[in-house]
């Protein structure tokens, strides 16, 4: 299912129904469509404007940044709600004979794998902007400040969120499983804290000026 075809209603009605999806994951990744185009409405803002010139650089870094990955975000809440789709689809597989059992197993783990791997992808993204956000609360357009902040908490609760749902599908895998994604795991955890931290310090800091 395309997620972002739909009107924000049909997005909120399909969010709220019993379906397992969309869920979590999808949402974290919608969120961090918005959190992209909040940056880049505030770049907008600040390029061209000789008040806030010194945050030209910062501006033109968050543009190139966030017309793809406004793109990038839609897709991945698509490939989020179609991972866990085919888990349950695994779940339901015959399991009459051995043969079926082990086939059935195996798709489980493969699917509950990628399962992860896209909520991880999402959060790598989230983190990307969450790290270059600080610069344009500094430096960019002012009269806009309190929109990064916005955008620094979308895109916050999209990494913390996406974190989430990779950790409760690895917790489900053998441990030789996803090696590489739970290695990554703290560190990913503790730059969410620290970037969405520092983001709230420089707009609150440019609000009191």
């Amino acid at each position: 299912m395309n997620w972002m075809d739909m009107t924000l209603r049909e997005f909120q009605a399909a969010l709220a129904s019993s379906s397992p999806t969309p869920g979590g994951g999808t949402a974290a990744a919608v969120a961090l469509g918005q959190a992209s185009a909040l940056a880049c409405m505030v770049a907008d803002l600040t390029l061209g404007k000789e008040k806030w010139q010194d945050g030209w650089g910062a501006a033109e870094n968050i543009q190139a940044l966030t017309v793809p990955m406004m793109t990038r975000a839609g897709i991945l809440a698509e490939e989020d709600s179609e991972a866990f789709d085919e888990v349950m689809a695994a779940f339901k597989l015959p399991k009459e004979s051995d043969s079926d059992k082990n086939q059935r197993r195996e798709a489980i783990r493969s699917g509950t794998l990628q399962a992860a791997k896209v909520p991880f992808e999402t959060a790598e993204v989230a983190l990307n902007l969450l790290e270059n956000l600080h610069e344009l609360a500094l430096h960019g357009n002012a009269n806009a400040v309190t929109d990064v902040g916005v955008a620094g908490l979308l895109a916050s609760a999209a990494a913390k969120g996406a974190l989430f749902n990779v950790e409760i599908n690895l917790q489900s895998l053998p441990e030789e499983m996803g090696i590489t994604l739970r290695e990554q795991m703290p560190e990913m955890k503790q730059r969410a804290k620290t970037h969405s931290r520092n983001i709230m310090k420089a707009v609150r800091k440019r609000m009191e000026n």
